[in-house]
């Protein structure tokens, strides 16, 4: 990691802090189709990530590619509408640079959210799932390289990545609003293609609920940076062969527009708890 890196990092928060976004007790990236939640925020502000110095841009369909501040909840949120992937060409510490910004910025608790497609044959396409622990199969780590001290551990501790405590406010929030929610492990993939129907059987031996294409190098950065961490999945597609149908990411945008609402309102009881 690169002294340039840091910088770049430090001037990211310097122009964001100046122009509001200092301090936001939540952090949280909305993943494809999901970004809709930043729209319900009390008195947002945002600005697209074009204009934040050295930010990277989300280019793909479903994500607005902007960060946005508001109030939820009576917790001041920085919520990121889109997020940086791997298949788009950037490398890890791209992908990851949001994030070490809004732990600059002083976010001490960050929900990391996607959509993912459902290797567990029990889930339902458009199932919420709270991930207990992921698995990394991008071939890659965003702390691959030189080690920054000023930003984490050379060797930060992977034991409990999402928060035990906040999977425990989720699983209450979700009693409280009468909402099922699954638990499950991620894994995350390169992408872009779609995964193999022999992937998906080889990642179901593996432990495997369901797969998609970030949120794990956001979450290592994370707690390397000293974070809580929650991550939330929406099954919005069935993976490769579990149903006798070829994937297609429109089915990812219309399903997470269905749940949409239910999601809304998991998130917002979760940021109360907080």
């Amino acid at each position: 990691m690169t002294a340039d890196y840091f910088d770049h990092v430090t001037e990211a928060t310097e122009w964001l802090r100046g122009h509001g976004f200092g301090g936001g007790d939540v952090g949280l990236v909305l993943g494809s189709g999901l970004g809709a939640f930043a729209q319900t925020m009390s008195e947002p502000f945002g600005v697209d990530y074009a204009a934040v110095p050295h930010w990277p841009a989300a280019n793909i369909i479903g994500h607005a590619g902007k960060i946005v501040g508001g109030t939820v909840a009576n917790r001041r949120v920085l919520a990121l509408s889109g997020r940086a992937h791997f298949y788009e060409g950037h490398d890890l510490r791209t992908v990851t640079f949001a994030v070490r910004v809004l732990s600059r910025l002083g976010v001490r608790k960050l929900i990391l959210t996607n959509a993912a497609g459902g290797i567990n044959t029990a889930f339902t396409q458009g199932a919420l799932m709270v991930i207990d622990d992921h698995l990394n199969l991008l071939g890659s780590n965003p702390l691959v390289g030189p080690n920054d001290d000023r930003l984490g551990p050379r060797f930060p501790d992977m034991t409990e990545v999402y928060s035990k405590r906040l999977r425990s406010v989720a699983d209450a929030t979700a009693a409280a609003i009468g909402l099922p929610i699954q638990h499950g492990i991620y894994v995350a993939v390169h992408g872009p293609s779609y995964e193999t129907p022999a992937e998906i059987r080889a990642f179901r031996t593996l432990g495997a609920d369901a797969v998609g294409m970030s949120t794990v190098p956001e979450a290592i950065v994370a707690r390397q940076m000293g974070m809580e961490v929650l991550g939330i999945s929406c099954i919005t597609n069935m993976a490769a062969g579990v149903l006798p149908q070829p994937l297609h990411h429109d089915e990812v945008m219309e399903t997470a527009q269905r749940v949409r609402a239910e999601f809304s309102a998991l998130l917002e009881g979760i940021i109360g708890r907080l």
